[in-house]
C-alpha cells in the first residue's frame, strides 16, 4: 500500500507563505496526485491536482494564482508551493494518490491519503 507523508505546515501570518512537502513510497508520483483541505465542521475540500504528465494540473478557484503543485521525481516528493496566505487557507491540508494518471477534483477519485499537515494563518 502506497505510503503518503505530509509535512511543512505551521503558523503564518497572512500574507505569507508556506510550502508542503507529501514524501510518497516509490512509483506513487506516476499516477494523478492531489492536495485537499478540511476545516472543523466542513467537508474536505479540493485544492491542487497534478496529472502523471507534470503538463496536467489544476487548481480550486479559491488558490488559483497563489499556489502552486509540482513534483520532485528524485525525492519521490509532492510539493504545494502557498504564497498570499490568507485567514480562510487555514485547514489541515492532505495530500492524495489518484486512481489513474488524469488530475481530478472529486475525493473520491483518490484511493490513497496521508495523515494531514495543520497550517494556520493569522490575520
Amino acid at each position: 500500500q502506497p505510503q503518503l507523508a505530509e509535512s511543512g505546515g505551521g503558523l503564518v501570518q497572512a500574507g505569507g507563505s508556506l510550502r508542503l512537502s507529501c514524501v510518497a513510497s516509490e512509483r506513487t508520483l506516476n499516477y494523478a496526485m492531489g492536495w485537499f483541505r478540511r476545516t472543523p465542521g466542513k467537508e474536505r475540500e479540493f485544492v491542487a491536482a497534478i496529472g502523471r504528465s507534470d503538463v496536467d494540473k489544476m487548481y480550486a478557484d479559491s488558490v488559483k494564482g497563489r499556489f502552486t503543485i509540482s513534483k520532485d521525481y528524485a525525492k519521490n516528493t509532492l510539493h504545494l508551493q502557498m504564497n498570499s496566505l490568507k485567514p480562510e487557507d487555514t485547514a489541515a491540508y492532505y495530500c492524495a494518490r489518484g486512481y489513474g494518471s488524469l488530475p481530478k477534483r472529486g475525493d473520491y477519485d483518490y484511493a490513497y491519503w496521508g495523515q494531514g499537515t495543520q497550517v494556520t494563518v493569522s490575520s
